[in-house]
């Protein structure tokens, strides 16, 4: 588990973790993972750690603001329950009761709906903020749509940044490689990486790093993380990080997003000042995903959502810095900030249309300590 500000979010009920087997199929549930899970029980353990990410990010904590101390030492201590994780468990309930009660279960309140990254939520008015100038924040789901919808024309021009329809069409396949920074590497420290894409939505992530390689992979179908600083040596990954891990291979290939999704809408924004055009993508029954082009037509963010049974939690993924790779433009630059911790992804060589074994998007293999 990563000690950042964020990953505090294990400081509400992780609750240390249980040897259990790895199972061929079907992802490992919150209560057989982790030990003395009281409220949070059924869950996939993934989703479990985006909980956690939602209690981190609504109160500003990380891991030891609710958890003990002793968490440094030794693991077991995340089954401590402290004040403040009994105090938690109580919050869960009350929160529930009230989106049963006056949201017919819809989950419309959440931690965040009353702390707004403070631990002690206020409830004086505050002139400042009523009196002062209003911000909008541009990742916001809900969105005012255009009266004219300029759907197709977005991406039209979007393509032609990238080098047009024809050039992105002959694209098959991208190998990569570059260095990885994130909350678990500490500052300054960058490990290689490597990264293979193939269409239409293969991919596989390698972080070497000095104590083993970690891997992420997505077939297609399924995805899995084999990684230091997860709870599990490997992890199935469901719900919104299977569709996030679907989304992270789809958008090498950019032809094949504007059909990823049944529904589109259009509007705009202001990011650092600068006009912002928003697509909006949405398949039924799940949360949307939000699409931002800058003014050249290039894609600077996508902002997407994952439902848990706490709320929901938002991923930022920022691109920057586009280069060619015979012929087409690729972002060199990726930056991933969610309510668990912050990465960067920055690519010194890209190879496009390139033989990439099928094996490289299967499960990998759990994580090995060196």
């Amino acid at each position: 588990m990563k000690y950042t500000g964020a990953v505090g979010a294990a400081a509400v009920l992780v609750l240390s973790l249980v040897t259990v087997p790895l199972r061929a199929q079907g992802p490992q549930m919150s209560d057989t993972v982790f030990k003395n899970v009281q409220v949070l029980k059924g869950i996939p353990a993934d989703e479990f750690m985006d909980a956690m990410g939602m209690f981190s990010s609504s109160l500003g904590y990380d891991c030891v603001s609710c958890h003990s101390p002793e968490i440094y030492k030794s693991r077991d201590a995340f089954a401590i329950a402290t004040p403040t994780i009994q105090r938690a468990r109580g919050m869960i309930g009350m929160v529930n009761a009230i989106n049963r009660s006056y949201f017919a279960g819809e989950p419309r309140v959440s931690c965040f709906t009353c702390h707004h990254g403070s631990d002690r939520p206020e409830f004086v008015p505050n002139l400042a903020l009523q009196y002062g100038e209003i911000v909008f924040d541009p990742n916001a789901m809900p969105i005012v749509p255009d009266r004219q919808p300029a759907v197709d024309q977005v991406f039209e021009k979007y393509l032609q940044a990238l080098g047009g329809r024809e050039r992105l069409s002959a694209m098959t396949s991208f190998s990569a490689k570059g260095t990885y920074e994130g909350s678990n590497t500490g500052a300054g420290s960058l490990f290689p990486l490597e990264i293979f894409v193939k269409a239409p939505n293969q991919r596989a992530q390698i972080i070497h790093g000095p104590d083993g390689d970690g891997f992420k992979t997505y077939d297609g179908r399924s995805a899995w993380a084999a990684e230091r600083w997860r709870p599990l040596p490997l992890m199935a990954l469901t719900g919104g990080n299977l569709d996030g891990a679907r989304l992270e291979a789809i958008a090498w290939f950019p032809t094949g997003i504007r059909q990823a999704f049944a529904q589109w809408q259009s509007s705009n924004t202001r990011i650092d000042d600068r006009l912002v055009q928003i697509l909006q993508g949405s398949n039924p029954g799940g949360p949307p995903v939000n699409f931002y082009f800058d003014t050249s037509g290039l894609l600077m963010r996508i902002v997407r959502w994952n439902r848990t049974a706490v709320g929901t939690v938002p991923t930022q993924i920022d691109y920057s810095d586009y280069r060619d790779v015979s012929g087409v433009k690729v972002p060199f630059r990726t930056v991933v900030r969610w309510t668990d911790g912050t990465d960067s992804f920055v690519l010194s060589e890209v190879t496009a249309n390139v033989a990439i074994d099928a094996s490289r998007f299967n499960r990998p293999a759990p994580f090995l300590r060196k």
